[in-house]
């Protein structure tokens, strides 16, 4: 993905670009000499940027990601004005905080459209237009915006843990779906607490009832915490982002945040040494027929 003239240089879609992550990833690309699609729900937040970017350089167009007919035109548009489309970032979204009894239903559903189908129908129109319209062979990367409760959840963010849990997983399955020569590689990258406006106008809160609210209970000490300043620096984010596109090789998840780096090590040493401790129940299981000398072929057939 390197640039050998200005036609070359790539191309950035992002979505939520209005503030947090999303405006932090579009100042770095833009300040890099690259371009950028920035959209949001309202353009009207960036005007200054048109003043102070070439059409050429920067395309600020309207996206409500609930919208699959606009994902659409949105990507047509990026055709029209660019021809290509090198990186897309799955950034859209908000949170919930609120034990899982006081949440809503309706409130659960909504975050799981914008967090989860909004992300799924942005990837899905980025995998077309990397297949079939850009070069042969030039690909792209789709950058998912997870979060560290998207693979070690907590207490008060049940359904946003829930939603970016389904992220993971979605992009896990895209990544394997793809074919090589497609060059189309999908990466899970996961902040811990940024200094954003996530936990101010990005964050829906119900209060806890009296069940939860005591002092020590989880719910109460994770509150706390969330809210305390985050070690987190936008800008640094945004150029971890720059620079990870460019491996040939990227990893599937990448933490963003010394907290995350820590809680993916623990969380995987965990999950390892529960699984050495009931093995043999899980192996007790199987058919009589088949051997567990077979496990280790099994799994290499299937994730082969």
């Amino acid at each position: 993905m390197a640039a050998t003239s200005f036609q070359d240089v790539p191309v950035w879609l992002i979505t939520g670009s209005s503030q947090g992550l999303g405006k932090a990833l579009l100042d770095a690309i833009l300040a890099s000499g690259q371009r950028a699609v920035a959209t949001l729900r309202r353009p009207e937040v960036l005007e200054v940027y048109r003043n102070t970017y070439p059409a050429t350089q920067l395309l600020i167009t309207q996206l409500d990601v609930l919208d699959k007919n606009r994902i659409t035109e949105v990507f047509n548009e990026t055709k029209e004005h660019f021809g290509r489309v090198d990186v897309v970032v799955n950034n859209a979204g908000y949170g919930i905080e609120g034990e899982i009894e006081v949440t809503p239903d309706s409130e659960a559903r909504k975050l799981f459209d914008v967090v989860f189908w909004g992300l799924v129908n942005v990837s899905k129109e980025a995998i077309v237009f990397m297949r079939d319209v850009n070069p042969p062979g030039l690909g792209g990367r789709i950058l998912n915006i997870s979060s560290i409760t998207g693979y070690s959840a907590n207490p008060t963010l049940g359904f946003y843990s829930a939603a970016k849990f389904a992220v993971e997983g979605f992009t896990e399955s895209l990544n394997k779906e793809m074919l090589p020569e497609w060059n189309i590689k999908a990466l899970i990258i996961e902040p811990g607490g940024f200094n954003t406006e996530w936990v101010k106008s990005s964050l829906v809160i119900f209060p806890s009832t009296p069940h939860y609210a005591a002092p020590g209970t989880p719910s109460s000490v994770f509150r706390s915490l969330l809210h305390r300043n985050p070690i987190g620096d936008p800008e640094k984010a945004a150029l971890a982002m720059l620079q990870i596109v460019k491996e040939s090789d990227p990893p599937l998840r990448l933490q963003l945040g010394s907290e995350c780096v820590v809680i993916v090590r623990d969380k995987a040493k965990k999950t390892i040494a529960e699984n050495e401790k009931w093995k043999e129940l899980g192996h007790s299981t199987n058919f009589d027929w088949f051997e567990k000398e077979g496990v280790q072929e099994r799994y290499n057939d299937i994730n082969n």
